[in-house]
């Protein structure tokens, strides 16, 4: 452990972090029979009912080939309702129904526990420079994610 730089052991802890998150929430959402990525898409309409599956996509982090099985999958449930676009009869438009807000209801009060025990953890200060860390970590791993290279043209061939 010695040779291990502080740079890896804090990404350890930051994944080790990231993994007790998602495990809290997927045990708690569970309960609901939601997924991660179906409850960011009920709590992505819930704010901003009426969207495309290529909008959701983008908001939940996942492919818009991913977005459209999670979509079909919550129609059958009755959580979303999809309706043609009145703007492009090809783009599906969802939407919450009744039952989706339940669920969400529901799910949101399980998931926001975690913050509310954060909030008891964590004085006022600490919780403000908590995030502040965070943030910044963030944008440090955002820098330092490498970029696929631009490919070069293809050049036409010469006569």
């Amino acid at each position: 452990m010695a040779d291990v730089t502080a740079e890896e052991y804090l990404c350890t802890r930051i994944r080790r972090a990231e993994q007790a998150l998602m495990a809290h929430h997927e045990a708690a959402l569970r309960t609901y029979g939601l997924t991660m990525t179906q409850y960011t898409v009920l709590l992505t309409l819930s704010r901003d009912d009426g969207m495309s599956g290529a909008q959701l996509a983008r908001a939940c982090g996942v492919t818009q080939q991913s977005m459209a099985t999670v979509l079909t999958g919550m129609q059958a449930k009755g959580l979303i309702d999809r309706k043609p676009s009145p703007v492009h009869a090809k783009v599906m438009i969802a939407t919450l129904t009744d039952a989706g807000r339940h669920h969400l209801n529901g799910a949101y009060q399980e998931v926001n526990a975690l913050e509310k025990a954060f909030i008891d953890t964590f004085t006022p200060a600490e919780h403000r420079q908590f995030c502040d860390l965070l943030d910044r970590a963030t944008e440090t791993l955002i820098e330092q994610t490498p970029r696929p290279a631009k490919s070069p043209s293809p050049r036409p061939p010469s006569t």
